[in-house]
């Protein structure tokens, strides 16, 4: 059985190839991301993988959906996506000595509408970050799009003092959750 995958991220693509899936069709949802007031962002993280799927189960009724979002939180915020320069270095400064978590909600509505859900929760400790390598992480331009302004998988790995959960997680799809979603909803690699 097939599926399709609710998202424009290369890097879920390429997590599920490494543990034997592939979507029949990639169509990116189009929702409003902004967080409800009040709303924590393990929840927040939940609630946009659901409607995602939704969304595109929608338009693809009979059709397997997954779909998946990464929030970066520190306390009680939630990060941005940082799409702009300024937002990627205010995340880098927040997150520089402390600890932050990142919670990947995921989705599965399988052919006959039956949702199943997973977030996944890692706890992160970044390095004090020194200004050399602030301004050589932002020259790098890995932080465009990326949830919390970095990237794990690529420069950014070098400052992760400590990781507990789901590595696979923070790039964006926790492989774990995953498989175990996909399978339930009778998805074969």
């Amino acid at each position: 059985m097939s599926f399709i995958l609710a998202s424009a991220s290369p890097r879920r693509k390429d997590l599920l190839a490494q543990i034997g899936f592939n979507p029949s069709e990639i169509i990116p949802a189009d929702i409003n991301e902004d967080p409800i007031e009040g709303e924590l962002p393990g929840p927040h993280a939940q609630r946009l993988a659901v409607e995602k799927a939704h969304a595109i189960a929608a338009l693809y009724p009979k059709q397997t959906i997954l779909a998946a979002d990464t929030v970066v939180g520190v306390g009680r915020r939630i990060l941005p996506k940082s799409e702009d320069r300024q937002t990627a270095e205010d995340c880098l400064r927040l997150l520089s000595g402390r600890a932050h978590r990142v919670f990947t909600g995921v989705a599965v509505i399988d052919a006959n509408g039956q949702l199943r859900q997973r977030l996944s929760e890692t706890r992160i400790k970044f390095k004090r970050l020194s200004e050399e390598e602030v301004a050589e992480y932002l020259e790098s331009g890995e932080w465009h799009g990326k949830a919390g302004g970095y990237g794990i998988q690529g420069l950014a790995g070098a400052y992760v003092h400590h990781i507990s959960g789901s590595y696979t997680g923070v790039m964006g799809l926790p492989v774990y959750e995953t498989r175990a979603l996909l399978i339930a909803a009778g998805v074969s690699r």
